[in-house]
This record gives structure tokens, sequence and C-alpha cells, in this order.
């Protein structure tokens, strides 16, 4: 390949034309990357809310158990249903808390391609008009 001071205009379009694909193709891998760390993060919070709903569920169905069984005046029972709700209330609790900060850790667009095409496209801009 020629010298950039003695390139010929053909040989530098050539130039400019692999280096533009090379480019576009490096952006395009880094987007999937991105986008697919962000479809983890969604996952996991989808999951974990999933899994907070259905001890919130039964958490419900033991709080109605409790009430039950302390309408029916068997103290040792409602009182260890009591326990028991508390306990899936925490851990339900705690599942929506860990899956609210994974649902915001995914982003939405890929934050890294986008500020590498801008940059991209600034030393582009910028290097046409060194060269008028």
């Amino acid at each position: 390949m020629a010298d950039n001071t003695t390139a010929s205009v053909s040989e530098l379009v050539t130039q400019l034309s692999e280096h533009t694909s090379r480019l576009v193709r490096d952006e395009m891998r880094l987007a999937r990357a991105e986008l697919r760390e962000t479809g983890k993060h969604a996952g996991k919070g989808l999951g974990l809310f999933s899994g907070a709903g259905l001890f919130a569920f039964f958490g419900v169905a033991t709080l109605v158990t409790a009430a039950v069984l302390a309408l029916s005046l068997v103290l040792p029972g409602w009182a260890a249903a009591l326990i028991v709700t508390a306990v899936l209330f925490l851990v339900a609790g705690a599942a929506a808390l860990a899956g609210k900060k994974e649902v915001q850790e995914a982003q939405p667009i890929p934050e890294h391609t986008v500020d590498n095409v801008r940059r991209d496209v600034q030393e582009i801009k910028s290097s046409g008009k060194r060269s008028n």
C-alpha cells in the first residue's frame, strides 16, 4: 500500500472504503455485545420480579391461613402461620429490590456504540475540514 502523502486519489478512496467498512463492522459487533448484556440484565430482573410475585402470593395465602387459624382460636397454629407470613414477605421484598436493580441496569440503547459513532463522525468531519 502506498504512503498517504504520495497515494493517488483512487488508492485513498479504496483505503477510506476499507476503513469505513471495518469501522462499521466493529461498531455492529460492539452494539450486539451491548444489547446481549442488556438482555441478560432485563431477563434476570424479570425473573426476580416473577419470584417476588410468587413469594407475595404465598405470603397472602399464608396470611389468609393465619386469619382462619386465629378465628378458630388455635393459638399455636396461627402464631406459626404469622411467622411464616413475615418470612415470605421479607423474601419477596428482597427479590423485588434485586429485580428492580437488574432492570435499572438494563440500558435500552447501546451507549458505548453511540458514543463511538459520534466520535467517529466528528473525526471524519474534522479531518475533512483539515484537508480543505
